[in-house]
């Protein structure tokens, strides 16, 4: 929760929140599922059969899996991010001179 409010972006907050909102659009695709089913009963028995054995669940496996893939290049990004700075950060250390105590 800190991260959020660092103001100097030093923390990647995406990777700590990505299964919440993950579960959050699997919740919202259940809903809207079920809203679909609903509408589609409102319009006839038929429609209604239709979408509760196919065209609902197409929609949320569609939807569900450009949302993964989204957040997995996400996460992708910022693990490519993170260990292209520890590299920078290990050869800065490897190109520092040994400091020289002087007596």
């Amino acid at each position: 929760m800190k991260a959020l409010f660092d103001l100097s972006f030093t923390r990647f907050v995406s990777t700590s929140i990505a299964k919440i909102v993950y579960v959050l659009v699997m919740i919202g695709l259940a809903v809207l599922y079920v809203v679909l089913v609903a509408a589609a009963f409102m319009t006839s028995t038929a429609f209604g059969v239709f979408m509760l054995l196919v065209g609902g669940p197409l929609t949320v496996l569609i939807y569900l899996c450009l949302t993964r893939l989204g957040i997995e290049s996400l996460i992708a990004t910022i693990r490519v991010a993170e260990n292209t700075a520890e590299l920078v950060r290990l050869q800065h250390a490897q190109q520092l001179p040994p400091s020289r105590e002087h007596g």
